[in-house]
């Protein structure tokens, strides 16, 4: 069991982030540091710990704000680009360290091995490039990380397979559309729990903000908080006054203690 988990929101946004590029929408115009959200992360840190979920395009970024200076792995939830497109930026890491771990579904190292061979290759490897241990991570099989298990939690984004997670009491899941019963009997009892919540409108991949509430209403946490967030929510201090009381919007940089 972690003891003081400490969940460091990197990303709260959606695939392409907010402000969106060239994009005249009030919510990208807004000054308000809680309406700038890079891609999807969150650092996990506990005891001498350090491993994030998802890697995305923002992730040197991310690093650099945070002061990160060792990692001890990274968990992919599944292959989408604002989820993997970072993955060359472990090399400091790697250069310190030695071979980063990642966490993942066999489908996806595949994916990654497809557009980060480089990385990946094993006979006459660029020496700049940085080199990883490969753990699969298989649905209902709980594996290790630091001292710590985690139980991988099997979602659908329409119909890509993804894995959420859950360490002790918390709850983390993002690019979710559905979920069975059986997976929901597996996030019950979490202290906290993370899922996305896109936009006000119906998504074909995505909880939208009445799905989200529903579905924390059913798992039944302490407390909740959304990400995966676009524009389309709206402005984050508008949207956090019609929320139930014990469901926050994240944003970048929050920092929770579990």
């Amino acid at each position: 069991m972690i003891n003081n988990l400490r969940v460091t929101f990197l990303g709260t946004g959606t695939s392409q982030g907010i402000p969106i590029i060239g994009s005249t929408h009030p919510v990208c115009l807004s000054d308000n540091p809680k309406d700038k959200r890079l891609r999807v992360s969150v650092l996990l840190s506990w005891d001498d710990y350090n491993y994030v979920i998802d890697c995305g395009p923002d992730f040197r970024q991310q690093m650099l704000t945070h002061n990160v200076r060792h990692l001890d792995g990274i968990l992919y939830t599944h292959e989408h680009s604002d989820h993997t497109a970072g993955l060359d930026d472990i090399r400091p890491f790697f250069f310190r360290q030695g071979n980063i771990p990642i966490y993942a579904h066999k489908r996806v190292v595949e994916s990654l091995k497809t557009r980060f061979g480089y990385i990946f290759q094993e006979k006459n490897k660029y020496p700049g490039a940085p080199t990883v241990n490969i753990n699969f991570i298989n649905n209902n099989e709980s594996f290790k990380i630091g001292n710590s298990k985690v139980i991988p939690i099997n979602v659908l984004h329409n119909e890509l397979q993804v894995f959420g997670f859950r360490l002790g009491d918390f709850t983390y899941l993002t690019d979710v559309k559905s979920i069975e019963h059986k997976e929901i009997e597996k996030i019950k009892g979490s202290k906290v729990v993370v899922v996305n919540a896109l936009r006000l409108e119906p998504h074909i991949s995505h909880f939208n903000l009445e799905e989200a509430i529903a579905f924390i209403k059913d798992v039944n946490p302490d407390k909740a908080y959304f990400t995966h967030i676009s524009h389309l929510l709206g402005f984050h201090d508008e949207v956090e006054k019609i929320l139930p009381k014990n469901i926050h919007l994240a944003y970048d940089n929050l920092t929770i203690t579990i």
